[in-house]
């Protein structure tokens, strides 16, 4: 009896267990799967060299004017792009010599700079800086730096594929995303990853030269007018006849001064009488002794 019993048992025991045997076989698989996938997406990432190279250079010209003109000429030979283009000159110091009352010398010391930002193809880099500093009568530096941007480009386009297959799953109804801000925030990403290996692929095709340079100081001499008013005097007679001009003028001003203020003398002259008659009527007083 108890035989009868325990053989359904048994049976039902051996069911589960193959049940969940196979299940997890399953689940095994679909890991094993999605590994596998992933490995053939690296794989199928073929690892591109993308190299970005930099330069800067300074040196000392003769004549800073002419050698922009030269590197100018020197970067549309090479099919290259001038980025940025800046000469500024700057007063050192400045003196004044009196040539006549009405013009002066003026001579000034200046330093003249010139910074240059040129975009040349990447292959004639070595080239177009030795042409450079042949330019240069001193050179002071020259460097040039490359950094490796081949994993930051390789991890931009799995991330692109991955979001493709997303796309192309959210198209087929394989997968639902309900907010349409999250959609349109994918396809944005996918935009700048995009343009993210662009500037890259544009970085390692061209490169980026800083040229800075410089020449002697220039001394500059000038005839300008005299801009110092006090320096204008007329010749010392015409000054001395105007002085006195002057001061007949000032002798003119107070008579009719004072003859403006007659009223004003012919009353003090009444007053001063009055004072004296009245002080001449006063008794003599004689003390005896």
């Amino acid at each position: 009896m108890k035989s009868k019993v325990l053989i359904p048992l048994l049976a039902v025991i051996v069911l589960l267990a193959a049940c969940k045997g196979k299940r997890g076989s399953e689940e095994f698989a679909s890991s094993a799967d999605t590994t596998v996938s992933t490995s053939r997406a690296f794989d199928t990432a073929r690892l591109e060299t993308k190299l970005v190279k930099t330069a800067d250079m300074r040196f000392k010209v003769k004549d800073v004017q002419q050698t922009s003109e030269k590197i100018t000429a020197l970067t549309t030979g090479y099919k290259g792009m001038v980025m940025h283009h800046q000469v500024e000159s700057s007063g050192m110091r400045s003196v004044d010599i009196k040539k006549s009352e009405d013009s002066i010398i003026r001579v000034t010391s200046f330093s003249t700079t010139a910074d240059i930002t040129v975009k040349i193809p990447s292959e004639t880099l070595e080239e177009f800086m030795n042409e450079v500093a042949h330019m240069g009568v001193l050179l002071n530096v020259r460097k040039m730096d490359i950094s490796d941007k081949s994993l930051e480009y390789m991890a931009a386009r799995l991330k692109l594929k991955n979001r493709n297959d997303l796309i192309s799953q959210q198209k087929a109804g394989k997968v639902v995303i309900k907010n349409p801000a999250n959609v349109l925030a994918l396809k944005d990403d996918m935009v700048d990853q995009q343009i993210g290996n662009k500037q890259i692929d544009d970085e390692v095709k061209n490169s980026i030269v800083s040229l800075s340079f410089y020449q002697s100081n220039t001394i500059y001499k000038e005839t300008i007018a005299n801009d110092d008013p006090s320096d204008y005097n007329l010749p010392f007679f015409k000054r001395l006849g105007g002085s006195i001009e002057n001061g007949w003028s000032i002798f003119e001003n107070v008579v009719l001064g004072l003859a403006n203020l007659w009223v004003f003398v012919i009353a003090g002259i009444v007053v001063w009488m009055i004072i004296r008659h009245y002080r001449n009527k006063r008794p003599i007083v004689v003390i005896k002794s």
